[in-house]
């Protein structure tokens, strides 16, 4: 096991056993859920739990002619028209802490219309904890385990449900999960903290991204960067980038290109032939180059975001902290006062 500077790697592989050791208990919720043939799934995130949310729809829309909408919680409570929203919705959410107000909000605009919500959050005695139906408590935290916990929940749902056979597989799969996101932390490290060396003083970065891979580099531009180091980013599809944000990229711009595994990979491999002649400041992180140890390849599109949350929201968020000397705690305007 390597040292890694700024990481608890012992603390890392027992918080990753804590949330495997609840897919007992989010098992038999999704088995009381199974019982009713939802019309549709509606999940509610905001900021970081929409990102999280969103690569699990995508993939649930794979497997299943069911509509599945990811909801920002701002906008939900305001939304004029939502008919899909009904007694018929499977309505999921999640929030560690627990008092994020906008997802507090649109909770209470779902209980207020009798509809009931279900999901994760770290404290019993948490406001959301008292407007949930049945709520698992995930006292861990962490882009990490909200991505296994959503995929143990609704995974098993639609087994149940007739879509997804190999569920029992790949849940025993997943107990090497940390192991392996420790691993890759591990692999990537040294390189981490060469690409925050190189960029962490630039005066704009874009990340560029599709599929399933997409929302973590949301997440991590938003989330990391811009919150936690106040670096300012351009996060942008692959597939717009050939419609304005190319006219940009030259040499006083850093470009990070994230491949992925899914179907829209060709995407990324078109900006990467384009950046790498009109810049020379490209970075291309490919999950491609990280191998699971104890689990099947067929399952990698679908951990995908969990690759890429490990080894940047991770490591490359820390060697952002060294170098520019920011806290990743500190914020100026974030929970410090109303508004």
């Amino acid at each position: 096991m390597i040292n890694l500077r700024g990481f608890d790697s012992n603390n890392f592989l027992e918080n990753a056993k804590t949330v495997y050791g609840l897919r007992t208990e989010v098992e038999k919720l999704a088995d009381e859920l199974s019982k009713k043939k939802y019309k549709n799934i509606i999940m509610i995130g905001q900021g970081g739990t929409v990102f999280t949310w969103t690569p699990i729809a995508i993939y649930l829309r794979h497997l299943a002619d069911i509509p599945v909408y990811v909801e920002t919680a701002a906008e939900m409570v305001l939304k004029k028209d939502m008919p899909y929203l009904s007694a018929d919705s499977l309505i999921l959410t999640n929030s560690v802490s627990g008092d994020t107000t906008e997802i507090l909000d649109a909770v209470r605009y779902c209980n207020k219309k009798g509809y009931k919500v279900y999901g994760l959050t770290g404290k019993a005695d948490s406001p959301l904890a008292q407007m949930l139906e049945k709520p698992i408590y995930h006292p861990v935290g962490g882009t990490d385990g909200s991505y296994l916990l959503y995929y143990f929940l609704t995974l098993k749902i639609y087994h149940n449900w007739g879509f997804f056979d190999d569920y029992d597989r790949w849940a025993d799969q997943m107990v090497n999960i940390g192991k392996n996101l420790l691993k890759f932390r591990e692999d990537f490290d040294p390189r981490a903290k060469s690409i925050a060396e190189k960029y962490y003083n630039e005066p704009l970065t874009m990340l560029v991204a599709s599929g399933m891979t997409w929302a973590a580099t949301e997440l991590f531009s938003m989330c990391i960067l811009e919150e936690m180091q106040w670096v300012r980013t351009r996060p942008i599809r692959s597939s717009d980038f050939f419609h304005g944000p190319l006219e940009i990229v030259d040499n006083t711009l850093p470009v990070f290109v994230i491949k992925g595994e899914d179907e829209y990979r060709p995407l990324d491999e078109r900006v990467e032939r384009f950046v790498k002649q009109h810049t020379n400041k490209v970075e291309v992180i490919d999950t491609k180059d990280f191998v699971f140890d104890g689990i099947d390849d067929e399952y990698r599109v679908m951990l995908t975001p969990m690759i890429f949350s490990s080894i940047l929201d991770d490591r490359l968020a820390y060697w952002y902290h060294m170098y520019r000397g920011h806290d990743l705690d500190f914020r100026r305007y974030y929970r410090q006062f109303d508004y």
